[in-house]
């Protein structure tokens, strides 16, 4: 399993990072990456550098069960565990790329203050204001559950706690700033990951 994980993961990158930048390069003239913001030692970015660690972490997980390195967690290593974290893998990758789709030009990693996108409302984003992420974490728990071990759990906490420092820290403020009440009244009634959960 641990080989078939590295195989989603990296199909995962190459769609959700890779393709998706090509295309906002071919559809805009820019990648959309801002990459790492702030000053070190900033809440911004430490949330960027908690993010790309996170994903690095998520990717060694598998090579490190391939080169039996490290242990799975015994009681997650079980054939339904295994079968639920690939529906899960294979359900958050799909999601991911319907964000993406449904962000059409808007799509951006990172921010930039001076910039302005559309604010989308539609689709996804009707349900929850943050689709993209909200689909990145089933994938990432999936992953771990395919290769259940210590190293693999730390990236899905490092994870969590970098997206929830990216959306609260940064985006949610610069969104504020940049589109005004449209997207105060916008974030009144809709969740932040989950439907209903953290409205502003």
């Amino acid at each position: 399993m641990a080989e078939l994980a590295l195989i989603l993961y990296l199909g995962y990158l190459a769609l959700a990072f890779g393709l998706r930048t090509v295309i906002q390069l071919h559809k805009t003239g820019t990648t959309g990456f801002h990459g790492i913001g702030g000053r070190p030692g900033t809440a911004e970015w430490m949330a960027g550098l908690g993010f790309a660690v996170a994903l690095i972490v998520a990717g060694v997980a598998p090579v490190l069960a391939l080169l039996n390195v490290i242990e799975p967690i015994a009681t997650l290593d079980t054939d339904a565990v295994r079968a639920a974290g690939l529906v899960m893998t294979a359900a958050g990758i799909a999601a991911t790329l319907y964000a993406q789709v449904a962000m059409g030009t808007s799509w951006r990693i990172g921010v930039a203050p001076d910039e302005r996108t559309q604010l989308i409302t539609s689709g996804p984003f009707a349900l929850v204001r943050n689709p993209f992420f909200s689909a990145m974490l089933p994938t990432v728990l999936g992953l771990v559950l395919l290769v259940p071990s210590p190293v693999a759990v730390f990236g899905l906490i490092g994870l969590v706690i970098a997206l929830e420092l990216q959306v609260r820290v940064v985006e949610e403020p610069y969104l504020l700033r940049a589109q005004g009440h449209d997207y105060s009244d916008y974030a009144s009634r809709v969740g932040r990951f989950i439907p209903g959960v953290g409205r502003l």
